[in-house]
């Protein structure tokens, strides 16, 4: 198993066939796919090469120090192998892990020496947000014609956006949900945990032609639901078809890559928008549902450039 080892290592022939038993576990008892048992191959040979490097013979001699001392290997490239980024050692500390879990179930190994180690922690990303500009163009781009469809698609995406609902909480409105009087919707979160966010003038709007010029004309194509938001036959619109409208919103809109476009979008631009006019986390964290604020303070991460421009208006000696 020499792909993907690094320097040419000699591997004893009893390190060798457990992987080999591991790899024909995979393909036939689990039945991954040929290219999944080709990346795990490849994954396997690289540490296999390791282990042999660092003296073993056979799965029973490893332990926990050589498999955390190839967690490093993966991070900094001292095996000779390449230098790998956080998630693709934790996807090679994920193969390792496995292989050893097959040994202990087959009576390879006395214990299983990865049980303890994990790989190192991934940055956190931040949420894919859009600008205030590109909302805008998506709104416009999904109410552009006419028929009840573009009032439907623009009121959706209105509220999705003014509320940071979850498209399945979005799609899962009925009616009786909505308080346009107060600008006021009841949203039902993950867990069953209801929560009441407050509705813009923009989405009032959106929603009030919506459900007056709209939505009575597709209702008259079902057999009568509580749904807010119904497709072409009348019944309560799906996700699927949720994510399509915004999709193909984007797409008119002109947007570069619309095809990463989703419903999360407009959640993510919602909370970054509200943060960076000045919101308190702790409101966004209301409004957004989450159990815990540190879900949500991973929107108040900013890039340097925001912290230049923050800091050049609000330091008194920032600027002669």
């Amino acid at each position: 198993m020499s792909e993907g080892a690094g320097p040419a290592t000699s591997v004893p022939d009893a390190l060798d066939r457990a992987a080999r038993e591991y790899l024909a576990h995979l393909a036939v008892e689990r039945g991954l796919s040929a290219n999944t048992v080709a990346a795990y191959r490849r994954d396997l040979a690289r540490y296999v090469a390791f282990l042999a490097s660092r003296g073993n013979h056979a799965a029973r001699d490893v332990a926990p120090e050589d498999v955390a001392a190839y967690v490093v290997a993966l991070r900094t490239g001292s095996d000779g192998g390449a230098c790998l980024s956080p998630s693709s050692t934790a996807r090679s500390v994920a193969a390792v892990r496995g292989w050893h879990r097959f040994c202990a179930a087959e009576g390879l190994t006395d214990g299983d020496p990865a049980v303890d180690v994990r790989p190192p922690a991934q940055g956190k990303r931040l949420p894919k947000a859009i600008s205030t500009d590109e909302v805008e163009r998506i709104l416009e781009a999904a109410g552009a014609g006419d028929g009840p469809g573009p009032l439907r698609d623009r009121a959706l995406l209105e509220l999705v956006y003014s509320t940071g609902a979850r498209i399945s909480e979005a799609v899962s409105l009925d009616v009786d949900d909505l308080d346009l009087g107060s600008g006021a919707v009841r949203l039902l979160g993950k867990g069953g945990k209801e929560r009441v966010v407050p509705v813009g003038s923009f989405a009032r709007r959106a929603l009030d032609a919506y459900l007056v010029r709209g939505r009575p004309d597709l209702a008259s194509h079902g057999r009568g639901t509580p749904a807010t938001f119904l497709n072409t036959r009348g019944a309560r619109m799906s996700r699927q078809s949720a994510w399509a409208v915004l999709r193909t919103a984007a797409e008119r809109a002109g947007l570069e890559h619309p095809e990463r476009i989703s419903p999360h979008t407009l959640r993510h631009s919602f909370a970054t928008h509200l943060l960076a006019g000045g919101a308190d986390v702790r409101v966004v964290q209301e409004l957004l549902g989450h159990a815990s604020v540190t879900t949500t303070q991973i929107y108040t991460l900013v890039t340097p450039d925001t912290l230049r421009e923050v800091y050049a208006s609000a330091h008194p000696r920032a600027l002669g």
